[in-house]
């Protein structure tokens, strides 16, 4: 269990109390990104519009119930280590290091731009963790790839939509998701 200054009482064995309390402090980022992700693409379903809406609004859904899943395994991994997830929205709001999700009521198009940005930014996170963890945890590590790898097929399956049939994505230059649900839209 995770004391008040936020050193662990115990540990999973063969891992050191410092490395596993590293290791709990990337989880404890990445279930902060889950939790934002989930809700973001719940949010996406519930506001897309256009002439593709029902395609999009469905695609989201496996999405959503996914990343759902990840935010219960990566607690559960914090759990076992010895830390103590935390998954309140207020707190999430506090340590996260990123905008909130900027589009409203938005055709398929946009917000498929703007979660190209989304992604972009979930994966490259996910994929500085997994190289840190190279020497710290294994385990964990190995959790983080296989999300990875179900996070960049949903990306794939959102860049199928922005991308034209020479493989040019209408958002190659976008580096907001307002910028991007411009180029998309």
């Amino acid at each position: 269990m995770a004391t008040s200054n936020g050193k662990l009482r115990y540990t999973t064995p063969g891992l050191e109390a410092a490395d596993a309390e590293r290791v709990v402090a990337i989880l404890q980022d990445r279930l902060d990104a889950a939790n934002d992700l989930h809700l973001t693409l719940k949010h996406v379903h519930w506001n897309v519009v256009g002439p593709h809406f029902i395609s999009v609004h469905e695609m989201i859904d496996p999405h959503v119930d996914e990343v759902r899943g990840f935010a219960d395994d990566l607690a559960e991994r914090i759990a076992t280590l010895g830390g103590s997830p935390q998954g309140t929205p207020g707190g999430l709001t506090q340590r996260r290091s990123w905008d909130e999700y900027s589009i409203g009521r938005a055709t398929t198009q946009e917000h498929l731009g703007a979660l190209d940005v989304v992604y972009q930014g979930v994966i490259t996170s996910y994929r500085e963790n997994i190289q840190e963890l190279d020497d710290l945890d294994l385990v964990t590590q190995d959790m983080l790839i296989a999300q990875t790898d179900k996070l960049e097929l949903f990306h794939w399956f959102v860049r199928a939509h922005l991308e034209d049939k020479g493989g040019n994505l209408s958002t190659a230059d976008a580096h907001s998701e307002q910028e991007a649900a411009a180029a998309a839209g």
